[in-house]
């Protein structure tokens, strides 16, 4: 079993930027995605990335504010997110894919961390 631990949430006030972390327990390089969840609301993708880092795609909600990256010498993804706002407030999930894909879909990804809470006053 894969073992992934996001950090790095907290509380920020609206306008301000915080960065989340995913390690994974593993030395494979899988792609990732990060998905987050607020309060009366499903699950939604925010951003991914291709095993190599060489591809990223976003959720429309979070273009030009968040950025993925990784380093796979470290097994470790994050995402940096700028401008936020009081709706960006959520727990935030990173997940890991054996074979990845530009679909923007939960049902394409293997393995999930427990998730950090970020939240955004206003």
């Amino acid at each position: 079993q894969v073992q992934l631990v996001e950090t790095g949430g907290g509380l920020v006030q609206a306008g301000g930027s915080l960065r989340v972390s995913c390690a994974a327990s593993g030395r494979t390089s899988y792609g990732m995605g990060w998905f987050r969840q607020a309060p009366g609301k499903e699950r939604e993708f925010v951003a991914g990335i291709s095993g190599g880092g060489g591809v990223t795609i976003y959720a429309d909600s979070v273009k030009g504010r968040f950025t993925i990256s990784r380093n796979n010498a470290m097994n470790t993804v994050y995402l940096q997110m700028n401008s936020l706002k009081p709706e960006d407030t959520a727990v935030y999930y990173c997940a890991a894919a054996i074979r990845w894909n530009q679909s923007p879909t939960a049902l394409n990804y293997d393995y999930w961390g427990q998730g950090t809470q970020v939240t955004v006053s206003s």
